[in-house]
């Protein structure tokens, strides 16, 4: 790790930064100036084990397509329930919901809302939906003028309906918003996700396009946004920077609870043709013939709006796990969202065992903010900033140190001069493992005179990780 300049002093876009209170995590080089014995580096999630199988008549191999949303003290499941295989769009796919008090223990809630094979004793909350059930894709609506009886709403079709837009008070009982479809310029072969963007002051939809023409070339992912959910712009397809491209199944881009101002796509990197079972392992594994020549693992992808993806890390975020019912086509594809678990974890979920009887949800961890770091090893590093302005009286960092190691901060003017009383030497010395520690420059950790200043942080650091800062 040598000395790097990212050569500019502005946003992508050449506009001045203001960060503001927001929380800034390291997974782009948006804020970074120069890096000196310093990297960015991806951390991988720990595998916390299977949380629910699908394993009722109506579930069955072919779920997925899962997306989970915390509502206060309410995590919410939902997810494809397809028994056997067919055409996209089939009558036989329904959607299925579960609920957790934790994140971590889940329950399939006995509903009676519809018949299932002669029984209203199941979990279902759409069925005769067809083509919706296919990949219908809630979110919690955060919009302040979003209607009461708006609390979530959902997008769901294929390229012959288009996209259908839906809502609902409770999250468990849906009806569309209109008849007609909202969207219809795209192939939607996969899940469409919506969220309300607080960054860009609308709704924003991810959702599938090919690089070619039909369904030709590479799968990939385009943007559209809306005022009101039901007028949509004209679509954008987005780029990935000077990045390979390659097949992404799912997007599952959403704004990250933290730090809302940058959206995750926590994706399903898709590798057709890429076989690894040979016929006899997949006979044994009792999975579908149709479903075990391909792929797939999970990447990190981020966004800070437009058309724009950050592919900064290109390796896998989840490789696929021990056992060859791990390298099936179609596993490995992870729910929608990620959401806070304990104070200081959070949770992202996969679907695993695709097309197998072992079909199942399964959880990973992270500690929060902990999708990438600033790191610096025992010889020590440092980083400098972009110019920014922020709002705020303290500055807070989430960050682990080895024993002997240790992170100190300075604030500059925006030509790098150091403020006087904010130099490395006047800055406490910060060892330790914390999700939230404040700065402090002796006994000053008062920032509040230079709040709405152009400045720049220098970050000294031995043997340490940063994930995240912020002003308060």
């Amino acid at each position: 790790m040598g000395f790097i300049s990212i050569q500019t002093s502005l946003a992508d876009d050449g506009s001045k930064i203001n960060i503001g209170s927001n929380r800034e995590l390291f997974v782009d080089y948006y804020l970074i100036d120069q890096m000196n014995g310093t990297e960015l580096v991806m951390h991988e999630p720990i595998d916390e084990g299977a949380v629910l199988y699908f394993d009722r008549p109506w579930e069955g191999p072919f779920c997925g397509y899962c997306t989970v949303i915390k509502d206060e003290e309410t995590y919410r499941l939902y997810y494809r329930g397809l028994p056997q295989a067919g055409a996209d769009g089939s009558t036989n796919e329904t959607t299925c919901y579960a609920e957790s008090k934790d994140g971590i223990s889940w329950k399939k809630p006995n509903l009676q809302l519809y018949k299932i094979s002669d029984s209203m004793d199941n979990n279902v909350i759409l069925a005769d939906n067809a083509p919706y059930s296919h990949n219908f894709s809630p979110f919690l609506d955060t919009n302040p003028k979003a209607k009461k009886d708006e609390k979530y709403k959902a997008l769901a079709g294929t390229k012959k309906s288009g996209l259908v837009a839906f809502k609902s008070l409770d999250g468990v009982n849906w009806k569309k918003m209109q008849k007609e479809a909202v969207f219809t310029e795209g192939l939607f072969d996969s899940q469409n996700v919506a969220f309300w963007s607080q960054k860009e002051n609308c709704y924003v939809s991810y959702f599938r396009t090919w690089s070619g023409e039909g369904f030709s070339g590479k799968r990939s992912v385009s943007r559209t946004t809306s005022k009101d959910f039901i007028n949509w712009t004209a679509p954008q397809t987005m780029g990935f920077g000077d990045t390979p491209m390659e097949h992404l199944y799912t997007n599952q881009t959403h704004a990250y609870f933290r730090a809302p101002q940058i959206y995750f796509a926590i994706a399903a990197r898709f590798m057709p043709n890429r076989q690894v079972l040979s016929d006899e392992e997949a006979s044994k594994l009792n999975v579908n013939p149709k479903y075990y020549k391909d792929c797939s693992d999970v990447v990190l992808i981020t966004s800070r709006g437009s058309n724009k993806y950050d592919r900064t890390f290109m390796q896998s975020f989840i490789r696929p796990g021990i056992g060859m019912q791990n390298w099936v086509s179609r596993s490995n594809y992870p729910a929608l969202n990620t959401v806070q678990t304990s104070p200081t974890e959070l949770s992202i979920y996969v679907n695993q065992d695709y097309a197998q009887p072992t079909a199942h949800l399964r959880r990973y961890s992270l500690r929060l903010d902990g999708f990438g770091s600033l790191r610096a090893g025992y010889s020590g590093g440092e980083m400098t900033t972009k110019p920014f302005t922020f709002i705020g009286a303290t500055l807070h960092l989430n960050y682990s140190t080895s024993a002997a190691g240790e992170i100190k901060v300075e604030v500059l003017d925006a030509s790098g001069k150091v403020i006087s009383g904010y130099s490395a030497d006047d800055c406490s010395i910060i060892i330790g493992n914390e999700i939230d520690r404040t700065v402090s420059w002796g006994k000053d950790k008062d920032l509040s005179t230079l709040s709405g200043k152009e400045v720049r942080l220098r970050f000294l650091m031995k043997d340490a990780d940063l994930y995240s800062f912020k002003f308060e």
